[in-house]
């Protein structure tokens, strides 16, 4: 009888646990912070207006010039894979794909033409 008695408050419980587990699930993640992610490691060498260092030649993403010489894909790729022959290191293994993402956005955005 005390068995019974424990195991409709346990019973509960678990199916509460479950509800509150699927719930979460459910949710959206969280949007990657593209700006944050620009000033946390992009800065260095792409300044913190993203106009770049002609000095290191880095390129100047508020140019509408540039923006319109890249497409998306490439941005993405470039983030990911580095660029042979520069100083642009591979950040593939640091960033979600998200972050990757929320990165090419938040350059896309630095163009002085949409502004």
């Amino acid at each position: 009888m005390k068995l019974a008695k424990l195991a409709i408050p346990l019973l509960s419980l678990f199916i509460l646990s479950l509800a509150f587990i699927s719930a979460s699930l459910a949710q959206p993640a969280a949007k990657a912070d593209g700006g944050a992610l620009f000033k946390g490691k992009c800065t260095m060498c792409h300044g913190p207006d993203g106009k770049g260092y002609p000095a290191i030649k880095t390129p100047d993403f508020t140019s509408p010039k540039w923006q319109a010489s890249m497409t998306d894909k490439q941005i993405i790729d470039i983030i990911k894979n580095g660029k042979k022959g520069t100083a642009m290191m591979a950040f593939g293994s640091q960033f979600s794909d998200a972050q990757i993402v929320a990165l090419k956005d938040y350059i896309r955005s630095l163009n002085s033409a949409k502004k």
